[in-house]
């Protein structure tokens, strides 16, 4: 019997990328159809040996099952391939061919058995009754080449039960039947051990392959301009002005913020928000639940953790590295004791979305209650600030932060999607025209989607001290972002959906109506520290040093209209 001791986690990408060959753990539910025996065909280990990289994981006991459409991508190997290539997931793009090739060899071994279990059921028929053996010859044959025809295979190269024919089988001493049955077991042992790797490698690969583009999306690198919103004539800040248009410049002059603590305290990439810093924060978070609640469209409300298990943010697509090798997720560590338990590990959330799409876990959705929606406020961890340069600095991209997240599962299908993607972009439109920010709405090229998502916006705001044209910056920074995910969360978190039939191709269920999967759209109503960023910049006056408070977040400022600088506190 294998025995397999928990692995720390570690996401499929990482695995299946490694160049080193680390120990090859199977899953639970493979464990029972598995067995430690040597191979004893040359040619079987020739075949295998280009599978022989792929690490199959284990999987915590509570861990959803989830169930990918590997027959679509053995049909569709070439728009998977390419799929992977316009977003710039070099590695993925290798792998439909490979399942196509590990299909291949899970069915000549489905073959292989086949025809031993028909010899076995033979020598055990023999063994109870040898007489009924003598009326079963011709049938047995008529049904053979009956089969291989039906299949498309010659007589001779159809499964048929190996070494011995049934008269030789009449000729065998019951001892002789009892060993051959015993050798036959074993031989079917090792079978079902390759079909449970073969079977288990197919899955790894087909989890990691990114869901398919929509045809709304721009292939390549550059967005498509949607709209504008406030749009309005550019400012053209002199050279000193321009300096003070930083928002770290204004909030470290006005007191709101302090990196240097955050620094001895925490490490780069961490903040402190004082004073009115700390006030905007809270009053952008209840103004933009207001601008999402108020409309009476059905948003409800949550507070979710901010800690989730590990495998519950991958089948989210959040890995604990992107494509690019970045890390993305912190992990809490585990100790000795929780590992041995097998105890799933833990991680922080970059998002509210991982822990909302995980509230429907392997639950049955209800048709006459989509499209649920929920807005909920969380921090938010993210490991890969200071990856790009520029957009490092202050506030822009951080470690932790504030964030207001929409998410909603709806009917497998494009026009029920559409309508809640849409919404969302005109909660978030409202938002920020609302905050008075100059920004612009972008359909997002092929080479920016997450590999959950179909298709993604982004808003950019303008932030003046980015706008550096001799740089090639042009100013825009992201503030918020929507994605379409189609049914891949879903399928891995295996949230299922009672659809009526007719409506899906999926298998009936007894109540006779059908299973599906739900599509599910996540979308950002509110970041606090870009859109906070961008207020001290574009509110900034230098005439007097002082920031505008927009109108909408006064009632949460104590009818504040500006901030401006204050004596030097302790």
């Amino acid at each position: 019997m294998i025995k397999t001791s928990p692995a720390p986690f570690m996401c499929l990408w990482c695995r299946l990328a490694r160049p080193q060959k680390p120990q090859r753990v199977f899953p639970s539910s493979a464990l029972s159809r598995l067995v430690s025996t040597s191979r004893s065909n040359s040619s079987a280990n020739s075949a295998n040996a280009n599978a022989n990289d792929i690490l199959i994981s284990s999987r915590p006991t509570t861990a959803p099952k989830p169930n990918i459409d590997i027959k679509h991508i053995r049909q569709n190997p070439s728009l998977y391939e390419q799929n992977c290539l316009e977003r710039n997931y070099k590695t993925q793009s290798t792998y439909p061919s490979r399942i196509i090739n590990l299909f291949a060899q899970w069915q000549a071994r489905q073959r292989e058995g086949r025809g031993l279990r028909e010899r076995g059921n033979v020598l055990r028929r023999h063994i109870a009754n040898p007489t009924t053996i003598q009326h079963e010859d011709e049938e047995t044959e008529a049904q053979n080449n009956q089969a291989a025809t039906e299949s498309g295979m010659s007589i001779a190269t159809s499964p048929s039960p190996p070494t011995t024919t049934r008269q030789d089988i009449r000729a065998m001493t019951k001892e002789q039947l009892i060993e051959e049955a015993r050798v036959l077991k074993d031989q079917l042992s090792s079978i079902e051990e390759d079909e449970a790797r073969l079977e288990a490698q197919m899955a790894e690969l087909a989890l990691v392959i990114p869901n398919l583009t929509s045809s709304q999306t721009p292939r390549g690198n550059e967005p498509r301009v949607l709209s504008y919103i406030n749009d309005q004539p550019e400012p053209a800040p002199s050279l000193s002005d321009r300096v003070w248009r930083s928002h770290v410049h204004i909030g470290s002059e006005l007191g709101l913020l302090d990196f240097a603590g955050a620094a001895n305290t925490s490490g780069w990439g961490w903040y402190y928000l004082l004073d009115e810093g700390a006030q905007l924060e809270q009053a952008l978070v209840n103004y933009a639940l207001a601008v999402v609640t108020k409309q009476g469209l059905g948003w409800r409300q949550v507070a979710p953790p901010s800690i989730v298990y590990s495998h519950i943010a991958a089948a989210c697509g959040f890995q604990p590295r992107d494509q690019n090798g970045e890390q993305q997720i912190y992990g809490l560590a585990q100790s000795v004791t929780d590992a041995q338990r097998g105890k799933p590990e833990l991680c922080l959330t970059g998002t509210a979305e991982i822990p909302l799409a995980g509230m429907k876990t392997d639950t049955v959705l209800e048709e006459a209650d989509l499209p649920i929606k929920y807005v909920g406020v969380s921090r938010c961890y993210r490991a890969e600030a200071g990856a790009r340069g520029v957009d490092t600095k202050g506030l822009y991209r951080v470690h932790e932060f504030t964030k207001v997240e929409m998410f909603a599962w709806t009917p497998p299908d494009e026009e029920a999607a559409a309508e809640v993607f849409d919404e969302m972009l005109d909660i978030q439109t409202d938002i920020l025209q609302g905050l008075g920010l100059r920004c612009r709405v972008l359909e997002m090229p092929s080479t920016d989607l997450g590999a959950s998502a179909t298709r993604k916006c982004d808003i950019e705001a303008f932030f003046p001290s980015r706008h550096q044209p001799a740089r090639g910056d042009d100013g825009w920074g992201e503030v918020t972002s929507a994605s379409v995910c189609t049914d891949y969360q879903a399928r891995r978190l295996a949230t299922r959906l009672r659809w009526n039939a007719g409506s899906s191709s999926s298998p009936a269920s007894a109540s006779g109506a059908k299973m599906a999967y739900p599509w599910t759209i996540n979308g950002t109503a509110l970041a606090v520290p870009r859109v906070l960023a961008a207020l001290l910049e574009n509110g900034w006056d230098e005439a007097d040093m002082t920031v505008t408070i927009p109108e909408c977040l006064r009632p949460w400022m104590d009818g504040k209209e500006k901030i401006g600088p204050k004596h030097q506190r302790g």
